[in-house]
């Protein structure tokens, strides 16, 4: 819910642009740190999420480390403050000029994802007389119960090393002089919601690191991955992921040995609910079976409800505070002045919409048959828990312009 001080601050604001609360971010925050630092474990902000200046500014405040899936985002984490003892390296397609960049600042970790990566890390990390920290992604083939495009822990999925070929990664290891094995890595998949998953992690984990110890390699890092999901259906009151609930699986299910270090690289529950895209109206399309509301945001802003069919709220924040109240919201810029777009009275009427941007492509849509109240010509329409996977993966399709960041401070 939007109170009415924000939402006459959105009416003299070009649209679309992505709001970001950093009240909740920080709320959001505090609620991981007191959870993971309870039982000692160390978090990676997975900077894949949102990569916001702003963000990271906050979220490196709060002394979490750094996942990076690219040699931008080892920078981008270097240059905000993390540091290079906290930031690790993943990705199954790491370029030779990606590795070096990270050698060049000593980062942590690298977290490998074949064997052939192995050898071409040590070679690199031979060339200029130096020990890269490793630490071997398996793939658990657990089951994450999520969106099949994004699961990611499975035999037949492209991340990882499958537990058939760990025979050759420890005589590999063995072979590689400027690596250092620090121990095992797992990532499962993403927008995890049933806990119990993560038990049956624990349980590979506890075996793999079993295995590893057998044949006289010493893990000190048991890096579990992230995936905790959050809830798009509610995002005002159910704002914070259970990240007690989420850290207690692993303290009492995982195998921790003296020594040893638990980490996690969370993204999506640190920044999902901070963030929403902010569009407007353009034009109401009355059918005989549809109805559609044309915004000025599309799949250029927010590519998850396309690329994989996800939900999110989508709020007409123009008449939440109308409906029912006796006033009507003031009409926002771009708002037809005609008598039959404005009405002059607050309209109790839900309409069902197919909420759809302006990109010239049938997919671009948010959501089809959306009850709201009856919409106009102007109205401000947020999109939900669209800080993660939103801004950061926006792009330029149709020549659009970029859209720009508003923040609560």
């Amino acid at each position: 819910m939007f109170n009415q001080d924000t939402i006459s601050r959105f009416q003299n604001i070009e649209t679309p642009f992505y709001y970001y609360n950093m009240e909740v971010l920080g709320q959001t925050l505090a609620a991981c740190h007191a959870a993971s630092s309870k039982y000692g474990f160390h978090v990676h902000y997975a900077m894949k999420a949102n990569f916001n200046p702003k963000v990271l500014e906050m979220i490196q405040s709060f002394d979490f480390g750094a996942d990076c899936v690219s040699g931008g985002e080892v920078m981008a984490a270097i240059e905000h403050g993390f540091g290079k003892e906290k930031v690790v390296f993943a990705g199954v397609g790491k370029s030779d000029k990606e590795i070096n960049a990270a050698l060049d600042v000593d980062i942590f970790c690298f977290n490998v994802e074949s064997v052939q990566e192995l050898v071409i890390i040590n070679d690199l990390a031979k060339a200029k007389n130096k020990t890269a920290g490793v630490a071997i992604r398996i793939n658990p083939n657990v089951d994450a119960h999520t969106h099949h495009y994004i699961t990611t822990g499975l035999d037949e999925n492209k991340f990882g090393i499958n537990t058939w070929q760990l025979g050759d990664v420890a005589e590999t290891l063995r072979g590689c002089k400027n690596l250092q094995f620090l121990g095992i890595h797992f990532h499962i998949g993403s927008q995890i919601t049933d806990l119990e998953v993560y038990r049956s992690l624990c349980i590979r984990i506890n075996e793999m690191q079993d295995w590893f110890e057998d044949r006289g390699f010493k893990v000190k890092v048991l890096n579990a991955g992230g995936g905790l999901g959050v809830d798009y259906y509610n995002p005002d009151t159910n704002t914070i992921a259970n990240f007690e609930g989420y850290f207690k699986v692993f303290k009492d299910f995982l195998n921790v040995k003296p020594g040893q270090e638990v980490h996690f690289e969370l993204g999506r529950a640190l920044v999902a609910q901070c963030a929403s895209l902010i569009s407007r109206v353009l034009y109401v399309k009355n059918g005989q079976k549809k109805n559609f509301l044309v915004l000025d945001a599309g799949m250029t802003e927010l590519m998850r409800p396309m690329l994989y069919q996800a939900y999110h709220e989508v709020e007409n924040i123009s008449r939440q505070w109308a409906v029912g109240s006796g006033q009507l919201s003031s009409p926002g810029v771009g708002r037809s002045e005609s008598s039959e777009d404005k009405p002059t009275h607050p309209s109790p009427l839900t309409t069902h919409y197919d909420v759809v941007g302006p990109i010239c492509e049938s997919t671009d849509c948010f959501r089809k048959d959306v009850p709201l109240p009856e919409s106009f010509r102007g109205d401000l329409i947020a999109v939900r828990t669209a800080g993660a996977y939103g801004e950061v993966m926006a792009s330029g399709y149709n020549l659009r312009t970029k859209a720009e960041s508003v923040y609560s401070e």
